[in-house]
């Protein structure tokens, strides 16, 4: 059965950044609404939105505290509705960021199950230990702990992989499992088109009096990710949720989270007849090169070089090994990384040609707000501006080598935060973004804005358009894909489909680079940069990118 996602074009909007419409410095759902004739003029098909439910923002609305309503700061549930009939209207479907793995410390059944020992919902969460002693040593993603006391004050401690404001739920509950799918399925009856399912590999965990084994067997926590990600629990959980969501919304998208997740996993969360995921996110394309870092204080925050070799190995894995069980999502960047412009492309030539690399690839797109116009990150002036803990600890590290504002500029170009900056729109105070005073303020490392590159036959916005308008066509959507051998200065794939092929070929260096072809590939659709071919040599001048059509 074919689905409109099979040939999905994915837009993430991250709502707090992308339009104000009343002025309060946050972006919200009618500032969204504005702006579908920019999506439809884009070309994409899809959006997922960041999280909107109501949240005290701990972690911008991944701490969710009421999962069927929508956050005061974004809209209202009108707002929400009208929103998914206008993008339906436009012929864009949406999809919702759903947090499964865990909750605000404000939501009813947390607040319930701490003032009450005895409360039902005390097994909505995990509570373990005795005395005031942790269960083990096993370590937050957000630093310190899992382990927070129960402010009960039962002696006991409560779990929480990320902010300990964010207490995971017990998802051993089949309570739990019901809840959850509840929500799932009021957002779907709401008329959404699909579920981003996030940080879903965590939701089982090993046995919890488990330590993580260390060199000197201290108590300092450690994350031992192999006890809390990925388990076998996790398919056996998550494969009933997903059959009733197909069962009464065969058309909906499953995206899923799984960051660590190898292939091979991910295989096991597509493969159709597991009746789990329809695709997953991994965060493992990325591989980098640590070879420039400065060993005299800590690399956490230094900038690395992608590590192009592996990164072809990495791709080139994912694409084959997923091959008829299920489409690799493709993306450079997200609300959980330093911008792609900022990161990795060295000119706006690499980064249309880096775009063109990626999205032509067999797979899903996703493109992160602002990537189409080029965007970098923002420069924050303050540690506190990152709101993370273990920004001050390197920054006091960092200054005994660098000056306080190369230091900060470091961490501004590598943190996840200053990717989430307002999109420009125009040339106007705050670049239109709002009247007010934006939510996230930062210098901008930009010059563009929506209106100057609209209209520009040579911007990244046009390129961008042109990339998607080829990605639709049947050969880009449902063509084989296999990588033809280079050397680390260039990456070169072709795709066939039914007698018709092309080649993408891009270049990887600052130099000219050149690359044979086989024959007869010749007839120009999309190029970023100048090249120029000879007798079935191809010549790529610094970061040039092309993709050539076969002649029949």
């Amino acid at each position: 059965m074919a689905h409109w996602y099979d040939h999905a074009i994915i837009y993430q909007i991250y709502p707090k950044s992308f339009q104000d419409s009343n002025d309060d410095g946050i972006g919200d759902l009618n500032g969204i609404r504005k702006r579908i004739p920019y999506l439809q003029n884009l070309g994409v098909n899809a959006v997922w939105l960041n999280p909107v439910f109501v949240s005290p923002q701990v972690d911008n609305g991944y701490d969710v505290s009421n999962y069927f309503a929508i956050d005061p700061h974004m809209g209202t549930m009108e707002d929400m509705e009208n929103l998914i009939k206008d993008l339906h209207k436009a012929g864009i479907h949406l999809i919702m960021d759903f947090v499964l793995n865990h909750t605000s410390d404000q939501h009813p059944w947390f607040q319930d199950a701490i003032k009450n020992p005895k409360s039902l919902y005390r097994d909505y969460y995990i509570f373990a230990g005795h005395d005031n002693q942790r269960p083990n040593n096993w370590g937050s993603f957000f630093g310190g702990s899992v382990w927070e006391p129960d402010p009960a004050g039962t002696g006991q401690s409560y779990f929480h992989l990320f902010d300990k404001r964010m207490p995971d739920l017990n998802w051993k509950n089949p309570e739990v499992r019901h809840a959850m799918l509840e929500v799932a399925e009021f957002w779907l009856k709401k008329g959404i088109d699909g579920l981003r399912l996030d940080a879903f590999i965590h939701i089982g965990k090993a046995d919890l009096r488990q330590n993580y084994p260390t060199v000197d067997n201290n108590d300092k926590p450690v994350v031992a990710e192999p006890f809390f990600a990925n388990l076998p629990q996790v398919q056996e959980w998550m494969r009933p949720f997903c059959e009733k969501i197909k069962r009464d919304y065969p058309d909906a998208l499953l995206l899923g989270e799984a960051a660590s997740a190898s292939v091979n996993l991910a295989v096991d969360y597509t493969n159709k007849r597991n009746h789990l995921m329809d695709s997953v996110i991994t965060f493992r394309y990325f591989t980098e090169d640590d070879s420039d870092v400065d060993k005299r204080f800590s690399e956490q925050y230094q900038p690395k070089k992608l590590d192009f070799t592996a990164f072809k190995q990495n791709q080139v894995v994912w694409q084959q090994t997923l091959a008829g069980v299920s489409r690799p999502t493709l993306y450079w960047n997200n609300h959980d990384m330093a911008r792609i412009a900022t990161r990795v492309a060295k000119t706006t030539t690499q980064a249309k040609s880096l775009a063109m690399l990626m999205y032509l690839q067999r797979g899903i797109p996703v493109i992160y707000y602002g990537e189409e116009l080029g965007l970098k990150n923002l420069h924050f002036t303050n540690a506190e501006q990152f709101e993370d803990q273990t920004v001050k600890p390197w920054l006091k590290d960092a200054e005994k080598v660098l000056s306080k504002k190369d230091a900060l500029a470091m961490v501004s170009d590598t943190h996840k935060l200053p990717a989430r900056g307002p999109m420009p729109w125009n040339n106007t105070k705050n670049h239109g973004f709002t009247e007010g005073t934006p939510w996230l303020d930062g210098i901008s490392q930009n010059d563009v804005s929506v209106a100057d590159e609209v209209n520009s036959s040579g911007s990244m916005f046009t390129f961008y358009k042109d990339m998607l308008n080829l990605k639709k066509t049947s050969l880009f959507e449902d063509g084989t894909y296999y990588m033809i051998a280079t050397d680390k200065d260039s990456y070169v794939y072709q795709r066939d489909l039914n007698g018709e092929s092309a080649i993408v070929a891009v270049s990887l260096s600052n130099q000219k680079t050149k690359v044979k072809l086989p024959a007869n590939y010749t007839k120009e659709e999309l190029k970023a940069g100048e090249y120029q071919l000879t007798n079935g040599e191809l010549t790529l001048m610094p970061y040039a990118g092309v993709v050539l059509k076969k002649e029949n």
